[in-house]
């Protein structure tokens, strides 16, 4: 059997019988190799290692760790809020957690950050309820109280009755205004000057959009300071607006503005041309229709062809498609 595979092996490569056995001990070899890892796994089992003892010290080292981190916890806990009910903290309120308050009627809208620890918050919420008050805030009706975080609830109801909160005036009367309760109406107004009317801006006018400033933009709905300079900046990137329809090619503008400059502008000036015959790439370039490449084809198209002498002559220039060219009609001289 083995000559017989010798024999195929001869006939299929063109081998002599010397270079036939050597490509079948190579090939024996190469199969051993293979089979090596294989046969060393089935014939020497890999022996089983005791790995308890080690993994009993890692659980023990992860529960010291647990129990020092929570031991830790319960030392914070207790310097924060102190422990003087003689409760563990489980069984405690929320309110008990906290200064063993010292109740007496107080404006929560005046009482300082030494009379709120005195009442029995830490220092952290009374200085929270200070900057709420030195930013604006106010307490109108004592339930107020609840709306700064992380207010205790249980200690909510033991100050509740303490609570003391300025009577509101009365809702003034026809004759008279807040302020002036005991003043009628007619002597203020005799006494104090009278205050200019509010009127209401009058409608803006029709402008011509080649000549306007952020000012005339400003006064449309929609159009602030950036946008009215964004519109003035691609209006004399262009040389001046042709047509309205180009409004919309505006970078980004929505659709109230658009709106608005379809409603109020208008093109009555005319737009600065370029000399096509003249121009070098850098002034074709900075029209927005045109890339810089475009800008070098059409020059080395006139150089190689003469000058331009209408649009239709730059239609076999093939990356200038046909709605290209309508856009670049206004700008150009021939």
């Amino acid at each position: 059997m083995f000559k017989r595979l010798i024999a195929r092996v001869r006939d299929h490569f063109g081998f002599s019988q010397r270079e036939a056995n050597g490509f079948m001990v190579v090939l024996l070899i190469g199969l051993l190799a293979l089979l090596t890892p294989f046969l060393y796994r089935w014939l020497i089992p890999e022996p089983q290692r005791d790995t308890s003892a080690a993994d009993a010290r890692k659980l023990d080292s992860l529960v010291s760790i647990m129990r020092t981190q929570e031991l830790a916890d319960e030392a914070e806990r207790r310097s924060r809020y102190g422990n003087r009910y003689g409760k563990p903290d489980n069984e405690r309120t929320t309110a008990e957690q906290f200064h063993e308050p010292k109740l007496f009627r107080f404006d929560p809208n005046t009482v300082s950050i030494a009379g709120w620890q005195q009442l029995g918050l830490p220092k952290y919420m009374a200085e929270r309820i200070d900057k709420y008050r030195r930013k604006g805030g106010q307490f109108r009706r004592k339930e107020d109280l609840l709306k700064i975080y992380d207010f205790p609830p249980d200690l909510y109801e033991q100050l509740e009755p303490y609570v003391q909160l300025p009577e509101r005036s009365a809702p003034a009367g026809p004759n008279t205004l807040p302020g002036n309760l005991n003043r009628p109406t007619e002597a203020i107004a005799a006494n104090e000057p009278t205050r200019p009317r509010f009127e209401k801006p009058a409608p803006p006018q029709v402008f011509d959009i080649n000549t306007a400033d952020t000012n005339d933009l400003k006064k449309l709905k929609g159009i602030g300071s950036g946008r009215a300079r964004q519109i003035l900046k691609f209006r004399d990137a262009l040389g001046g607006f042709a047509s309205p329809e180009q409004f919309a090619e505006i970078f980004n503008i929505d659709s109230l503005a658009l709106s608005e400059l379809q409603k109020y502008a208008r093109v009555q000036s005319a737009v600065r041309r370029i000399r096509i015959n003249s121009a070098s790439a850098e002034d074709l370039d900075r029209l927005p229709y045109l890339s810089r490449r475009q800008s070098e084809i059409i020059i080395a198209y006139r150089q190689q062809h003469g000058a331009f002498t209408s649009l239709e002559s730059l239609r076999p220039i093939r990356i200038l498609d046909a709605r290209l060219l309508e856009k670049l009609g206004p700008y150009l001289e021939f």
